[in-house]
């Protein structure tokens, strides 16, 4: 399995099987910098998104995709399906996996969808790889307030015969379905969001961190990927910040926080 980290939460997932492959887009937010809008308004803090551009390569990247992934894209999560994504896999032709709330959305702008089903083990993409299965996992993607304003989505863990197991977390706080997946389903992949986005009031919205050092040490086997990093005007989380924490729980050889454009072989 490779995974590339686009920006933000934005990674393609390559898969071979069975003398098959299948390449997925995750949450595509493929806009040029600068050309969404900004997410904190006081502080001056305020900046447009995204703020930087995707990395060199990106298009060749694109031209490889199967399959699109969608953790969650309503009530303005832009930066998980913004309006160039949108139009990219309608262009491409690309068929799009999504939970069934966000299925009719998506048709409804066009794309090809093949809507999940349910929260159990299932296929990952029907009578096309056998021996390949998704798992849904629910989202808490921020508490009180916040978390009442919030699309809470879900995230995946990702079998395909052959290959490492993957768990992409996507956008949530450190809570139980969290807890149980990387504790009891034990991935050997996760991909975690670390950026600790917030509004200008209430709490975060996403894992610390702090908390993604902590979500580490619940999977002692599991080798984690940081992302949803630098690349948002709400995520203070840095890599340096990752990086260093890490390592002064001698985690690093087990946690990547990788660049924009830059992949790893598992």
């Amino acid at each position: 399995m490779k995974i590339t980290q686009l920006r933000n939460a934005t990674v393609v997932l390559e898969f071979h099987s069975q003398g098959q492959d299948i390449t997925l887009l995750v949450d595509p937010m493929l806009a040029e910098a600068g050309a969404l809008p900004a997410l904190r308004y006081f502080g001056g803090q305020r900046r447009r998104n995204p703020l930087v551009p995707l990395p060199p390569g990106s298009q060749a990247l694109l031209g490889r995709v199967s399959h699109g992934l969608i953790t969650h894209c309503q009530r303005g999560h832009f930066d998980h399906l913004d309006r160039a994504g949108k139009r990219w896999l309608r262009e491409a032709g690309v068929p799009v996996l999504a939970m069934p709330r966000d299925a009719d959305y998506l048709r409804q702008r066009g794309l090809q969808v093949q809507a999940l089903q349910g929260l159990g083990r299932q296929p990952l993409l029907p009578a096309q790889l056998s021996g390949a299965f998704i798992t849904p996992i629910p989202c808490v993607h921020g508490r009180g307030i916040a978390g009442l304003l919030m699309e809470h989505g879900h995230g995946y863990l990702i079998e395909v015969a052959g290959e490492p197991s993957v768990y992409l977390a996507g956008d949530t706080v450190m809570c139980e379905p969290l807890r149980d997946c990387l504790s009891t389903l034990r991935p050997d992949v996760a991909v975690l969001p670390a950026g600790g986005a917030r509004f200008d009031l209430g709490a975060e919205i996403l894992l610390t961190p702090e908390e993604l050092i902590e979500a580490a040490a619940l999977c002692p086997q599991t080798q984690i990927v940081a992302n949803h990093l630098e690349a948002l005007d709400h995520c203070p989380g840095t890599r340096a910040r990752v990086r260093e924490l890490a390592q002064e729980c001698g985690l690093g050889a087990r946690v990547w926080v990788p660049e924009d454009g830059e992949c790893r072989i598992f």
